[in-house]
């Protein structure tokens, strides 16, 4: 493994990590779905942004008869063709993509958003979410963590084993110098039988947008605009509809 691979060139080594210790895929699929169908009854087409290795898209692919997914990262998408063939997934930047087609809802999960930059970027990405909308289409967004509940200085670890492979992970997470991101470095050690041990490390720069940055970016992208608490893991989800005219 290249010393300069990050998380996201290595989908394989990002499956087993978050497969391994438990996530729930299926059931933030089920939240993400009931959320949709209650702004939209109808619903039948859905595209997922920063889709990932297609964990959540395996479930969606369950509740709406056509799915799509796109991500920024090729070694994430790999994963995803072997994991929900039947799905078409492509690569494409979430600020500027343009698919040529409308969906009945549009969601962003896992915290994808926070690898962006600015409100620049926010404003851009909504506006490319509400380009790909039906009149009524929905929104969904899992943010990354707000300023107010960011915890500096956290240090967190585990060590996973999945279809053979043993991850182990450390992370310190602190405020970016700017103050308005938070800087995790990561540190991975993998172990494969017939392959040994191999260890690589990886920064991540999560921009840490307030409750307000993400409303005014629905806003101004012609959507409405509420935020659900307590019925997704993590921080939360925003919700908006794409306005008649807009």
């Amino acid at each position: 493994m290249s010393e300069h691979a990050g998380i996201y060139d290595v989908g394989e080594i990002y499956d087993a990590i978050y497969h391994g210790r438990g996530k729930d895929y299926r059931a933030e699929a089920a939240v993400v779905a009931k959320h949709v169908r209650g702004r939209h009854p109808e619903a039948a087409s859905l595209l997922d942004v920063g889709c990932g290795t297609g964990g959540h898209l395996v479930h969606l692919a369950e509740e709406f008869s056509q799915v799509r997914g796109i991500d920024l990262a090729e070694g994430m998408l790999e994963v995803a063709r072997r994991t929900v063939p039947h799905v078409p997934v492509e690569r494409a930047d979430m600020r500027d993509f343009d698919l040529g087609v409308r969906f009945d809802a549009v969601v962003c999960l896992f915290a994808a958003i926070g690898n962006l930059s600015g409100q620049k970027d926010l404003d851009a990405t909504l506006a490319s979410f509400a380009r790909h909308l039906v009149p009524g289409g929905v929104v969904l967004l899992e943010p990354w963590w707000f300023p107010e509940n960011f915890t500096p200085d956290h240090v967190g670890g585990s060590v996973v084993t999945h279809d053979g492979m043993t991850v182990a992970r450390v992370s310190h997470t602190v405020l970016h110098e700017k103050g308005d991101a938070s800087r995790m470095d990561v540190t991975y050690v993998v172990a494969r039988p017939g392959q040994g041990i191999e260890h690589f490390s990886d920064t991540h720069v999560m921009a840490l947008y307030s409750r307000e940055d993400y409303e005014s970016a629905f806003t101004r992208a012609g959507l409405t605009v509420e935020f659900i608490e307590g019925e997704y893991a993590g921080n939360g989800l925003f919700a908006g509809v794409k306005q008649e005219g807009a």
